[in-house]
C-alpha cells in the first residue's frame, strides 16, 4: 500500500485558502506543479478515511464560511 499523497492539515490549507470551490477536483487542481503533485482522486480518499464522514465536514466548514 502505498503512503497518501495528502493529509488533513493539506485539505484544512485548501479549505482555508479557497473563496469558494471547496471540492476534490478544485483541491487537485490548485496543487503546485510536481512530478508526484496530488491529484483530485487523493482528496477524495482523504476524505473517505476522515472521521467524521465527509458530509459531517462539509457542513462543518460551512459554518465557518459561506460556501
Amino acid at each position: 500500500m502505498n503512503p497518501p499523497k495528502v493529509t488533513d492539515e493539506d485539505y484544512i490549507n485548501f479549505i482555508i485558502a479557497t473563496p469558494r470551490d471547496v471540492t476534490a477536483t478544485e483541491a487537485g487542481r490548485v496543487q503546485p506543479e510536481s512530478r508526484d503533485a496530488p491529484a483530485h482522486d487523493a482528496f477524495t480518499r482523504l476524505l473517505q478515511r476522515f472521521e467524521p464522514d465527509p458530509e459531517t465536514l462539509l457542513t462543518e466548514a460551512r459554518t465557518h464560511k459561506s460556501i
